[in-house]
């Protein structure tokens, strides 16, 4: 069992990625109150398996896929309460895993290249509103949310300078980019 801390207790990145691995419950940090997320249904961790096997193979030398990981989102000074989300799926370099395992801590939003939420019937507004403000605000270049809900979509959020997130549209069928590094995406196969 996890030992939490005291409730009305606000922590900090350090403290957070001190809290014991919790294998029955998924965890968020936001602005230093722990959060308890809904475990993802069969259909979404399914469609985020094929989205990482999609993505893996358009990858680059030095360029690594996570899954449901643990993102300080950099916001505040790290002795302040802080905010972490666990997204899908996150691209980084491999020097920040290697930093992860020569230090400790959490990945940092500086260090992720795209991040990606697959939307669940409890998450709309959360993937669509605040983590669209709060990953923009932590300067991700990229965001994808993608919605399950036929017909499967993608909307690709890009960072614009002084305006967060801008779009173009959710996309159905076939996704192709050449940002953040070129690839095609077979939406219809996420089902």
């Amino acid at each position: 069992m996890t030992a939490l801390p005291q409730p009305g207790r606000l922590l900090t990145i350090a403290e957070y990625a001190r809290l014991p691995e919790d294998d029955q419950r998924r965890w968020e940090l936001q602005e230093g109150n722990l959060i308890l997320t809904p475990s993802p249904a069969p259909r979404h961790m399914t469609a985020s398996f094929e989205l990482a096997k999609q993505l893996d193979a358009h990858l680059s030398s030095g360029l690594r896929l996570v899954q449901d990981v643990d993102i300080d989102l950099e916001l505040v000074p790290a002795d302040r309460p802080a905010t972490s989300r666990r997204p899908d799926l996150v691209v980084v370099d491999d020097a920040a895993l290697e930093r992860v395992d020569r230090e400790g801590g959490l990945l940092r939003a500086s260090e992720v290249r795209l991040v990606v939420e697959i939307v669940s019937p409890g998450s709309v507004r959360m993937d669509n509103v605040v983590k669209r403000g709060e990953y923009a605000e932590a300067g991700i270049p990229h965001y994808w949310i993608v919605d399950l809900d036929p017909p499967v979509s993608l909307l690709d959020c890009h960072l614009a300078e002084g305006f967060g997130y801008q779009d173009g549209g959710s996309v159905t069928g076939t996704f192709t980019t050449t940002e953040p590094f070129p690839l095609k995406i077979e939406l219809d196969q996420l089902r």
